[in-house]
Order: C-alpha cells, then structure tokens, then sequence
C-alpha cells in the first residue's frame, strides 16, 4: 500500500481528509498510480509537492486500529478526487 506525505516532511505526517463530523481519514492507496495520481491534483489545488511512499498495508492499518485513527483502503475500482474542504495530516 501506498500513503502520501509532503515532499521533505516525510516523518511529520501522512495525508488525511477530514470527514463531515470533523475527523481525519487517512487514505492508504492500493496501488502507486492511484496515489501518484491523487497527488498530482492535491498539487494542482495548491498543496506543496507530494512523496508517495510505500508502507507495509498490515503494519500500517495495525497502527491506525491501535491508535484509533481512522483510515480507508483506496482500491483501484474506487475514484478520489481532493475534497473542496480541508485536507491535513496526521
């Protein structure tokens, strides 16, 4: 799986949308295109540069459970564009 960063802010966050209540979901990408691409228009609206970096899916979705971060799995079947409200980093 892969997530996204900021360019040379690699170890300060990952990218998250905040859902209607307000919290942060982290996207884990299934596939490096879907997470390049999504990237792109997060650049395109304005976002500094994107890393897309590869994680380990199991590790990475243990992590969230334990910390109680929410997250969903973008799968090549699913279509994301940036939301046109906030988007942050957890």
């Amino acid at each position: 799986m892969f997530i996204l960063t900021i360019n040379g802010r690699e170890t300060e966050g990952a990218y998250s949308v905040v859902d209607d209540e307000g919290e942060h979901i982290l996207y884990l990408f299934q596939e490096e295109d879907d997470a390049t691409r999504y990237a792109m228009m997060l650049e395109e609206d304005g976002c500094p540069e994107m890393h897309v970096i590869e994680i380990e899916d199991d590790v990475m979705i243990k992590t969230c459970e334990i910390h109680n971060y929410k997250y969903t799995v973008i799968t090549p079947n699913d279509i994301v564009i940036p939301p046109n409200t906030d988007h942050d980093f957890i």
